[in-house]
């Protein structure tokens, strides 16, 4: 489970260093092998374990190609999805049109997910995150039904 909010630095080569607290996690779960996409809501990426991009992979190749929608989808998941390995140092390589997408420069923000990561550029991060703050103060009737339950 991966929770939690670093700044990070990406390197004149193109890499981060995952931080060290996920590192012996990542090596257990798929042996440093993740999988880097883009993501279609935000201008972020997503950095999958491999063995959750596979089961994603699964669930893409089952929807239908004839809907425009979910050909889309695809199109963009899967067709910018990239194979990416672990250095010894702990570093992944981030490739340039991914990094193009999302923004990024020098000094990036990858977040917990659960299963995932996402990496987003800091001054969108910070941009962002201030937008949903301001949008969580929700008044009485607008909490979504899935959420009305959840005590924190």
């Amino acid at each position: 489970m991966f929770r939690g909010v670093t700044e990070l630095s990406l390197d004149t080569k193109g890499r981060i260093a995952m931080p060290t607290r996920y590192r012996e996690r990542l090596l257990d779960r798929c042996a440093g092998h993740m999988v880097i996409t883009i993501d279609i809501a935000e201008k972020c990426l997503a950095i999958y374990p491999l063995p959750e991009w596979e089961a994603i992979q699964q669930k893409l190749d089952a929807l239908s190609s004839f809907n425009p929608k979910t050909a889309m989808v695809k199109r963009l998941l899967m067709g910018n999805a990239t194979d990416a390995e672990m250095d010894g140092n702990g570093r992944i390589l981030i490739p340039t049109k991914l990094r193009k997408h999302a923004n990024l420069t020098k000094k990036v923000v990858m977040t917990g997910q659960g299963k995932k990561f996402e990496l987003w550029d800091e001054e969108t991060w910070d941009i962002r995150s201030e937008a949903w703050q301001a949008e969580a103060s929700l008044d009485e009737g607008e909490l979504p039904t899935e959420l009305e339950s959840l005590s924190l």
